[in-house]
């Protein structure tokens, strides 16, 4: 017996000095973090004022199929005319869909792959939550900016769509989804030709319409009308990343810049499930909505299988070396520990989501009455893609969960596979890293999944480098603010935006 135990001590302790030997010389990445906050924001009330101006035009998008009001969009075409007539004037200029807006500015070498920035004039409603100050002509510029806020706001401080400038902020539905990325590179654009500054390859801007009801009159209408027109992008810029403020990525030290490479999927299945319906005095043994229920734990207790995909893996990497010893212990050895690390991950909400295909279940409708049995209760469920994960497992698995039942299965909204994953070892990637380093030196810049559906995946059909990335740096309370309350971007972050864009259009050939 002592023998045996003798034996398996030094086991332990081998695989102990193994996992001690692979942490301490596991490659992370070595981050060349820099200090100060880089490039110093120039006051430009001017700017400042037309993204105001353009937050004022209420361009909702409402319902599946796009079906809304397009009078604000025509209000809003005719705004940036006025705002930005160089631009008009200075580069060849289209409408597609009699909405979609692109603009090119020509190069000086036709030889070269383009590049493109993408982004979107459409915002989504703006709740029915109380606002403060109802006055719409409110623009102090000047004001002494406050901190972040550390949690979403159950009021609007300002109307939504007011443009009100307070507070070192500008405040309003689409500040930063996605009106601040639109307005900086229009004045990014508007910049580089006042300055007379040509680049070496065309510049191409695209504003979809729709984005937020899935681009299917706005995006893949443009992206087809490149495609038909023979181009290809060695780059395109969309939204879908951004600087996550100093503590607020778990274990990280620092401003992080997670860049989407790819994005995931999207399924929302819609499930009607059949029973026997009647008067609530005389129930059956099992009602529609208790099988409904037993399908919904199933889909809960039984979800899609977490991996480390490549790009996540990346994304470790990348940030590893700066977590504390015992992540990096469990990143450098998945051989051994991978089933601890995959369990940790999928306790959060947040990790989770990175490495696996989601379940959420969102809608449910059954009886109008109290005493009512229903014959047929609908409850919809909505899955997230990871990359790996097709949209045929994830209706296998739909059939598995409701095996037994008597269901209709019907897919609703924008079904979608999980993009293609874009390398990063570009040149169109570099200069990501090279734009943030420029306005924010302190931040790591790594790849990352996007969660959200952008419009970036439409144009994978021009390119196959597309990026997901916002160089604002905000907090997670912030961040929540897009689609709720509230909604601001700091004139700070606004000022380093323009800065970043025209920094990436007159430096990437350098």
């Amino acid at each position: 017996m002592k023998k045996i135990l003798l034996i398996l001590l030094g086991i332990v302790v081998i695989l102990a000095a193994v996992v001690l030997i692979k942490t301490y010389t596991y490659p992370f990445k070595k981050n060349n973090i820099g200090a100060g906050e880089g490039w110093k924001p120039i006051k430009n009330d001017s700017a400042v004022m037309r993204l105001s101006g353009g937050i004022k035009v209420p361009t909702v998008s409402t319902g599946s199929l796009g079906e809304f009001d397009y009078a604000p969009f025509e209000q809003f075409k005719t705004y940036l005319k006025t705002s930005y007539p160089l631009v008009y004037q200075n580069t060849e200029n289209v409408e597609v869909n009699q909405y979609g807006l692109v603009f090119r500015l020509k190069g000086s070498n036709s030889s070269l792959e383009p590049i493109l920035f993408l982004s979107h004039m459409d915002v989504v409603p703006p709740g029915d939550a109380d606002i403060k100050n109802n006055d719409p002509n409110v623009f102090r510029p000047d004001d002494k900016p406050l901190e972040p806020v550390s949690k979403v706001a159950e009021d609007w401080e300002f109307a939504p769509f007011s443009g009100a400038v307070a507070n070192g902020r500008i405040y309003g539905r689409g500040a930063i989804d996605m009106k601040g990325m639109l307005f900086s590179l229009m004045e990014s654009m508007n910049s580089m030709i006042k300055n007379k500054q040509i680049p070496q390859r065309d510049i191409y801007l695209a504003f979809g319409f729709d984005e937020e009801v899935g681009g299917k009159k706005g995006a893949i209408q443009i992206a087809d009308y490149f495609k038909k027109k023979g181009l290809k992008f060695d780059a395109v810029y969309d939204e879908g990343g951004l600087i996550m403020r100093k503590g607020n990525v778990a274990g990280i030290d620092t401003d992080v810049a997670v860049v989407g490479c790819a994005e995931k999927g999207f399924l929302s299945a819609k499930i009607k499930v059949k029973g026997l319906g009647g008067h609530s005095s005389m129930p059956p043994m099992e009602s529609a909505i208790g099988k409904a229920a037993v399908i919904m734990q199933r889909l809960e207790d039984h979800q899609m299988k977490p991996v480390i995909t490549p790009l996540i893996q990346e994304f470790f990497t990348n940030i590893g070396g700066e977590m504390p010893f015992a992540t990096r212990m469990a990143l450098a050895n998945q051989w051994l520990l991978k089933p601890v690390l995959i369990s940790q991950l999928t306790k959060n909400n947040t990790t989770n989501a990175l490495v696996r295909t989601t379940t959420a279940l969102t809608m449910m409708k059954g009886s109008d009455g109290t005493n009512v049995l229903s014959p047929e209760v609908e409850f919809v469920v909505n899955f997230r893609l990871l990359p790996g994960n097709s949209v045929k497992d994830v209706r296998d698995h739909i059939a598995k969960s409701t095996e037994g039942f008597d269901v209709e299965v019907e897919e609703i909204d924008n079904t979608r596979e999980a993009s293609a994953i874009s390398p990063t070892n570009t040149r169109a990637f570099k200069m990501i890293e090279a734009g943030v380093k420029e306005i924010h030196p302190g931040a790591i810049v790594t790849p990352y999944l996007t969660m959200a559906g952008t419009d970036a995946g439409k144009y994978e059909i021009v390119s196959k480098n597309v990026y997901r990335f916002m160089p604002i740096k905000i907090n997670s309370a912030e961040q929540q603010s897009i689609h709720s309350t509230n909604e601001y971007l700091s004139i700070e972050n606004y000022l380093k935006m323009i800065h970043y864009f025209e920094y990436i259009m007159k430096n990437y050939d350098k």
